[in-house]
């Protein structure tokens, strides 16, 4: 098992990889897929505030569509890419806001600074740092959002609690994530570009949900689930016929998930209330074949 700072070079190596390219539909991973399929990405091209060339189809859902951003808003975008969450974020704050990308790998915040540039926006910065430590003050912050990026974080728990510290109290976050029912083939979960490519690292969705709860905040909400179908021609790189045909049968799922919640505007001086009610769309219900 490869320790934190070896996963994190992975995936700084693989990221770097990517900002110098002109697109990838797989997450991170190098991945053989039909012409025009996309693994786990959304289309973003309808969105106010869409700019195609800091796009590079990295995401698995669409946070800032959920994220309920208002005018003078500062939003924090973790994990940032070439700044495609960013400039929609900043569509919805206005002039009077303020939009920060958080990346730690110096070839994204290079390409997103240049995409900033050429925008001529004056109140969107991107600052190179780890998500799990971030480089900001605390309570800044009145909305985080995160775009498939806590599933490449080895403690995930911890870049949960650094959402807390920077929000303001009342503040809240959308993010979306890849989350596990159920246990992935043993060659999945071990492979280094399985991780970088989003699948690997992902966690149990109920510990997901439940480092958040820990964490203190309320009102959470699943505001959107849809299943991820990995291709035959990533399966057969890793598992033999039988393996596949075993995973493709098992109880195994792979979710896209997008997560709403917030900060209690008092932070409470006692311990916090862990009782947790998932109040989920009907994306995410067993009955729901295609409100998504």
């Amino acid at each position: 098992m490869k320790t934190s700072e070896e996963l994190k070079k992975i995936v700084q190596q693989k990221y770097s990889e990517i900002a110098k390219q002109e697109n990838t539909s797989c997450c991170g991973s190098d991945c053989e897929i039909p012409e025009g399929y996309t693994i786990m990405s959304d289309d973003y091209s309808q969105m106010k505030g869409y700019a195609a060339e800091a796009d590079l189809g990295l995401g698995c859902g669409l946070p800032t569509q959920f994220a309920k951003i208002k005018k003078g808003d500062t939003v924090i975008d973790l994990g940032s890419g070439a700044g495609n969450d960013c400039f929609i974020a900043r569509s919805e704050t206005g002039a009077t806001g303020k939009v920060i990308g958080i990346d730690f790998t110096e070839a994204m915040i290079q390409k997103a600074r240049l995409n900033v540039e050429k925008l001529d926006f004056n109140n969107v910065e991107f600052r190179q740092g780890d998500i799990d430590n971030m480089p900001v003050s605390d309570v800044i912050a009145d909305v985080i959002v995160s775009n498939c990026v806590l599933n490449l974080v080895p403690n995930k728990e911890k870049v949960i609690q650094e959402i807390y510290r920077t929000l303001k109290p009342g503040g809240h976050f959308s993010i979306s994530d890849i989350v596990l029912v159920g246990d992935l083939p043993e060659a999945l979960k071990t492979d280094a570009e399985m991780y970088a490519g989003c699948v690997a690292g992902a966690i149990q969705k109920e510990q997901y949900l439940n480092y958040i709860k820990i964490s203190g905040f309320q009102n959470i909400t699943i505001q959107k689930e849809k299943t991820i179908s990995i291709p035959d021609t990533i399966l057969d790189r890793y598992l033999n016929a039988s393996q596949k045909e075993a995973f493709k049968n098992s109880a195994t799922g792979i979710f896209s998930i997008t997560v709403f919640a917030e900060k209690p505007a008092i932070t409470p001086l006692k311990s916090v209330n862990h009782s947790l009610k998932i109040q989920s769309s009907c994306c995410g219900s067993s009955n729901a074949t295609s409100c998504c």
